[in-house]
């Protein structure tokens, strides 16, 4: 009997070491997943900041040829308009 008890506790030692092992494998990969999301999160978040810098430049760019195609397009009609008032004008 004791010889048994002995084959059955070697067997689950080894099946219990089996197991930790596999749970330290487990917990190990567990890890390194979160610390590569947290790296790609990182580097996410960079890469959001960054987009939205250049939206604000972008903006600013987008105001400016706004306030020129204005700004030309009145002195266009201003333009046309003293064209049109010289050629009444001229007989």
């Amino acid at each position: 009997m004791t010889r048994d008890n002995t084959a059955r506790w070697r067997l689950d030692r080894r099946i219990n070491l089996s197991v930790l092992l596999q749970l330290v494998t487990l917990a190990s990969l567990i890890l390194a997943s979160w610390v590569n999301l947290q790296r790609q999160l990182d580097l996410l978040q960079h890469d959001v900041a960054s987009l939205l810098q250049s939206q604000k430049e972008f903006q600013q760019r987008l105001e400016t040829l706004s306030e020129r195609s204005l700004s030309c397009e009145y002195r266009l009609q201003a333009a046309e308009k003293h064209l049109a008032d010289m050629a009444r004008t001229t007989p």
